[in-house]
């Protein structure tokens, strides 16, 4: 029994040192839940080394009965901090925390005081220990001890994805079976420590999956947001430069994609005359146009302060009449600051090119667009096509939206 009770401590041991060193070593882990894990496993190590002590000198009658008495008063305080370390280990909430706190400092003054008093258990002249009258005590507390950290597994695997669920569970049973079959079986089966020690390394498994599943959503959220304009919910200038880079490496752009370029008219007039608090409830009113016209079978991305870009799949037709709804849109917004919208709006089709990019599609739609922005300027007065810079061309159909729309849909 001494030399098998020897080996299994030491694979113990050696168990929670090689887990010290994965601590150690994986660098997505707190520092405060590095501290846990390591006190975690230390406490485990010092409670398997208590019971081993309290074996080994049991009937030692070469030893004082103090001796045996203080190894098993440790072996009791250790054991049930062991358990509530693994609890600790999970975050639990501020209630359970007081309440495992209660327990462990009751059973520690208890065992001292059962210590002095002969109460715990009881040595004989040979030096061999039995359960004293208030062992029971005991193993209340230590019972409560791991109902708390059953509780507190089953909180702490609410946060998995329920695919992780039933291997998390099925850990704390392993610990607790070990636990049992000792208690249960008498002092000849000695499987608490190796079971607590397999349980560790499994929760640790846990933990670090679980790390990884909290930094992947984490990524998630943080690309999100770096893909959402803060302003009008629509995709980001960014979101739009990742596309048009993915559209480059692909060896031909799908013969259905359009792409879409709206820009605001007269938003400096509203921020420099109202403010810029208007001029945002311009920006976001059109983007909700554009989502409600375009946005069905596309994205929309906000490219600058008041341009727009949806790329999406159409033909000529349902482009056109993509554009009369943007009309009826914009037509019918109304802001609390703002009371009208207009928005110029230009596209252009990949199937109309022999060969061209996705940036030079929307350069093309951008060109359209520019052209409707003339046209509804020339109509209040004022030619920009002057202070327009020159841009090349490649000589192909442009399509766009006059914002008068008398005469309906106009092409360049």
């Amino acid at each position: 029994m001494s030399i098998y009770y020897s080996a299994i401590i030491y694979l113990c041991w050696a168990s929670l040192s090689v887990l010290c060193l994965l601590v150690h070593e994986n660098a997505r882990l707190e520092h405060r839940d590095k501290q846990l894990m390591y006190l975690t496993f230390s406490l485990i190590a010092l409670s398997a080394t208590a019971e081993y002590l309290g074996v080994f000198f049991n009937g030692q009658t070469a030893y004082p009965p103090v001796v045996l008495a203080i190894v098993k008063c440790a072996d009791y305080i250790l054991t049930p901090m062991a358990g509530g370390a693994l609890a600790f280990q999970l975050k639990p909430d501020k209630r359970l925390i007081n309440v495992l706190f209660g327990l462990l400092i009751f059973n520690t003054v208890l065992q001292i005081v059962a210590a002095i008093g002969g109460w715990m258990i009881r040595i004989d002249e040979f030096n061999h220990y039995t359960r004293g009258p208030l062992y029971i005590i005991y193993i209340g507390v230590y019972l409560s001890i791991i109902l708390i950290v059953l509780i507190q597994f089953i909180i702490y695997g609410r946060s998995f994805r329920r695919h992780n669920r039933a291997s998390l569970y099925a850990t704390i049973i392993l610990g607790i079976t070990g636990i049992m079959i000792q208690e249960l079986a008498g002092g000849e089966v000695r499987t608490a420590y190796i079971a607590l020690t397999i349980s560790a390394m499994l929760l640790y498994i846990h933990f670090t999956e679980f790390t990884s599943l909290q930094m992947d959503d984490d990524l998630k959220k943080q690309q999100k947001q770096i893909d959402t304009d803060a302003l009008t919910g629509v995709l980001s200038r960014t979101a739009y430069s990742r596309v048009i880079e993915a559209y480059g490496t692909a060896e031909a752009l799908p013969e259905g994609l359009a792409a879409f370029t709206i820009d605001i008219n007269g938003l400096k007039k509203i921020n420099d005359g109202i403010g810029h608090k208007a001029g945002d409830e311009m920006i976001c009113g059109a983007a909700d146009c554009i989502v409600k016209a375009l946005n069905a079978s596309g994205s929309c991305y906000r490219t600058g302060g008041d341009e727009f870009v949806v790329l999406t799949n159409m033909d000529q037709e349902e482009a056109d009449k993509a554009l009369l709804l943007l009309k009826l849109e914009t037509d019918q917004w109304h802001g609390e600051k703002v009371k009208s919208l207009s928005v110029s709006a230009g596209y252009a089709l990949a199937a109309d090119y022999d060969t061209i990019t996705a940036e030079m599609l929307v350069m093309e739609s951008d060109k359209a667009m520019y052209e409707a922005k003339a046209e509804y300027y020339q109509s209040e007065g004022k030619d920009r096509r002057k202070r327009r810079e020159k841009r090349e061309t490649l000589h192909k159909p442009q399509r766009f939206l006059n914002e008068i729309y008398n005469q309906g849909c106009v092409r360049a």
